[in-house]
């Protein structure tokens, strides 16, 4: 019996050190891992519905749920992009014919006279001189820029092929979980089931949150003149899915190009609108749908994307809400338990 237990403790140990070695070898990989389980969990009954067009052939039916995802994703962001550019080089040639380059220097000139600065360096508005000067920074930084570019990439491509094989051997890999798992089979499916409500209720909790926030950024630009509220509101649906920045990175400049164009009361309706009726709608609306469905409190909801945010970065809006998916799992799994022992 004594020489099970120092074997049991053994095998532990060794299967302590190695896991944690793999851990630190996959780490720089671990979001896109955790994103294609999350893109696999969403795109679930898509992926069954061509698995049982294709008659179970599981290989074919993973690369076509595959090539779905990937149009469904990253096509609309690249169509998205590519516009983006082209009205951003018409805006800016747009604000230089209306002289707002020029309104914009007048502006900042007042405002620093209005902090009690009367004489200003004859360069403190040169824009050539920044221009020149984020040049040398952009040169000095090529490389590292190329470095985060090709981490996106790879990282990209490692959620693909993890995805093609969720997809293709995902059911075999719950079973071996289940199997290696100590708890009881049912407390393991309790698991899954919970992470599989947690991953879909946030995932289309934010999507929602996003095409609200889209819609309303939409309009607001219409109401106020900016041009092309359509593709602003478009964008600021997406955007809104990134943490921290949302559909400021559309109504900001969007309040900027309305100011320097000589239309400030609109700037500052714009301002209001985005404030009131697009922000509200993340910390109001967003917990309440996500909560619903994950039935968890709308409060700690918000909690844990604001957490997760700031412990995981950008992707924390996911990672947070099934962290905590998790700890209730765990709490009603050892409620069972308990109530099974008092019995």
């Amino acid at each position: 019996m004594a020489n099970q237990k120092s074997e049991l403790y053994f095998l532990l140990a060794v299967l302590a050190g190695v896991g944690l070695l793999v851990f630190f070898i996959f780490q720089p990989f671990i979001y896109a891992l955790i994103l294609a389980v999350i893109f696999a969990t969403v795109f679930s009954p898509v992926h069954k519905r061509i698995l049982s067009m294709m008659n179970e052939r599981h290989a074919t039916s993973a690369i076509l749920s595959t090539i779905f995802v990937l149009v469904v994703i990253f096509v609309p962001i690249t169509l998205l992009s590519t516009q983006i550019f082209k009205e951003a080089t018409q805006l800016s040639e747009t604000i230089v014919e209306n002289g707002g380059t020029t309104g914009m220097m007048i502006w900042l000139e007042d405002m620093v006279r209005g902090l009690g600065i009367t004489s200003l360096p004859a360069s403190t508005f040169d824009i050539n001189q920044y221009l020149k000067q984020g040049l040398v920074w952009l040169t000095e930084h090529l490389g590292t820029v190329f470095s985060n570019i090709a981490k996106i990439v790879s990282s990209i491509i490692v959620m693909l092929f993890a995805l093609y094989y969720l997809f293709k051997e995902g059911s075999e890999l719950k079973k071996n979980a289940i199997t290696l798992s100590p708890l009881q089979d049912v407390h393991d499916e309790t698991i899954f089931r919970k992470l599989e409500i947690a991953i879909n209720s946030v995932v289309r909790g934010s999507i929602a949150v996003g095409l609200v926030q889209g819609v309303l950024t939409a309009i607001g630009l219409a109401i106020f003149g900016v041009p092309n509220p359509v593709l602003w509101g478009s964008v600021a649906a997406v955007t809104a899915l990134i943490p921290a920045i949302g559909t400021s990175i559309v109504l900001l400049p969007a309040i900027l190009f309305l100011f320097f164009t000589g239309q400030e009361p609109s700037a500052l309706g714009l301002l209001v609108w985005g404030i009131v009726a697009v922000g509200l709608v993340d910390n109001v609306l967003g917990p309440k749908l996500v909560g619903k469905g994950a039935k968890l409190h709308p409060f700690l909801i918000l909690l844990s994307i604001l957490g997760g945010v700031t412990f995981f970065g950008p992707v924390g809006f996911l990672f947070g809400p099934l962290v905590l998916a998790l700890l209730f799992a765990f709490l009603e799994i050892y409620s069972t338990v308990l109530r099974k022992r008092g019995a």
